[in-house]
């Protein structure tokens, strides 16, 4: 507090100093040289001018009237004295005291007109670059504590304090320097911060004495901040109520699409397994053994498709979760594809296979487990898309240091918008009225992406579509 009683004294004196100290100066300057009648008077206008752009109105007009005098005593006969000797001098001084005053105040306020125009051309920048870093990202108690520095450094407070009710990890306080023990005679303010008719916290400043009044600028700045922090605070509330509606409504979605699959696609296999123990089971019914075979086959057939659909359901459940482990291997890639072929040998007993892999394929770091499931889903769509006696490929080559695998079939294709989507859990084409779970891709894309692959779709010529995935050679789990 003492610094700033020591300033405001010295700007006191300064313009005290201004006023005397620049006519005096003119005064010694005019008799040392004749100057003529019209010298003394000019020097001593461009003293108040100078002492009104140093001091302001006070300064300019005190410098007025000690030039007023200087002219009377050292310029006007009789000299050294006071008294006026001639009346057209008489009103040669009250014009010059009547002019010299005009001319100090009118310049004294142009220059606080400037510096207001200056001030507000500040708040209007200060305001425009607050609202472009508030609004443009996501807010945050260090953005809060940018705006609170902002703040300060504009209006030279000592102490700027954010409390935001609803959401405290907002609230940020700004100390811009330490307060000393005579600095308790503080100007304080609270502004409420409001966005509507509803109060989301309070802006706390403080400044202390003798810069401390807060003026009727200060207030709609500060006003005007408040509410731009309010619009930002409410901005970011009402992004979390969009953002937890929209994963609301994802949850919503999924659960109708597992329910429609559950009550579609797993009712199909149960159905089958039933009316295949209910046959075998039948004594009034007499089977012969070729008959009983096929119901066994078909049993087993129904009893993998139900387990395949029940793990395809879990791992989706883990995949969102997160909780997809894989258990690294140095495997060779072609010995999955053999594997998953001699698997899916009935299931692509209808079609015509063109399996194409390339010899000395690098060996890969993979879950061999999880990369045969996903290999599995990805050859079961091209089965259920394709017509029958149609031609799927698979095609394994190297890809720099890596493994890269193309799955394509002659089916109906996939539009280039619908591509993506085909990764989504549950989607199926607005055009496919094939069975199917909608989660094999899924799934494959999950499996992928924990080996730290790619997977997508893309077009074949003439009919059908392709699946490609993209494994790097990867490394043992818990390798630096």
């Amino acid at each position: 507090m003492q610094r700033r009683v020591l300033r405001s004294t010295k700007i006191r004196w300064r313009a005290v100093g201004a006023a005397i100290a620049l006519p005096v100066l003119v005064t010694a300057i005019a008799l040392a040289g004749d100057l003529g009648p019209f010298g003394p008077p000019s020097l001593y206008l461009l003293a108040v001018v100078a002492a009104a752009a140093v001091g302001g109105v006070g300064s300019g007009l005190g410098a007025a009237l000690v030039s007023f005098v200087g002219l009377n005593f050292y310029f006007t006969t009789p000299l050294h004295t006071l008294r006026v000797s001639k009346p057209q001098d008489v009103v040669a001084l009250v014009v010059f005291l009547v002019v010299a005053t005009m001319v100090g105040t009118l310049f004294a306020r142009a220059l606080a007109e400037r510096e207001r125009a200056e001030r507000q051309e500040g708040e209007l920048r200060l305001l425009n670059r607050l609202a472009t870093r508030l609004l443009s990202s996501a807010l945050s108690a260090a953005s809060v504590k940018e705006f609170g520095q902002a703040v300060a450094d504009q209006l030279r407070l000592d102490i700027c304090a954010v409390e935001v009710t609803d959401d405290p990890g907002l609230s940020a306080t700004l100390e811009p320097r330490l307060m000393e023990a005579e600095d308790h005679m503080a100007v304080v303010l609270d502004v409420p911060i409001e966005s509507g008719a509803v109060t989301l916290g309070t802006m706390h400043v403080e400044r202390t004495p003798v810069t401390a009044v807060f003026t009727v600028a200060d207030h709609h700045l500060l006003q005007a901040l408040a509410g731009l922090l309010g619009l930002a605070i409410e901005r970011r509330r009402l992004d979390t109520e969009a953002r937890a509606a929209r994963s609301d409504a994802e949850v919503s979605d999924i659960r109708a699409a597992l329910f429609s699959s559950v009550t579609h696609d797993f009712r199909t296999p149960l159905a089958s397994i039933k009316a295949g123990v209910t046959g075998l089971a039948n004594a009034n019914v007499a089977l012969g053994p070729g008959q009983q075979a096929e119901l066994l086959a078909t049993v087993v057939e129904e009893t993998d498709r139900l387990t395949r659909l029940v793990d395809n359901v879990l791992n989706l459940a883990r995949a969102r979760a997160g909780d997809i482990v894989v258990e690294k291997e140095l495997t060779p890639f072609d010995d999955v594809v053999e594997t998953v072929l001699a698997r899916l040998r009935a299931a692509l007993a209808p079609f015509h296979l063109v399996a194409q892999i390339r010899d000395e394929l690098p060996a890969v770091w993979v879950d061999p487990v999880q990369m045969d499931q996903a290999l599995s889903n990805i050859i079961e769509n091209a089965v259920r898309h394709s017509p029958t006696g149609g031609e799927i490929t698979i095609a394994v080559t190297g890809w720099q240091g890596g493994i890269h695998v193309r799955v394509a079939d002659q089916g109906p294709g996939i539009p280039e918008e619908e591509r993506r989507l085909v990764f989504e859990p549950f989607y199926r084409g607005h055009s496919d009225a094939r069975p199917g779970s909608g989660l094999g891709l899924a799934i494959a894309q999950a499996v992928v992406a924990a080996h730290g692959g790619k997977i997508w779709v893309e077009g074949v010529p003439g009919t059908g579509a392709a699946v490609v995935i993209e494994l790097p050679v990867g490394e043992p789990m818990g390798a630096p």
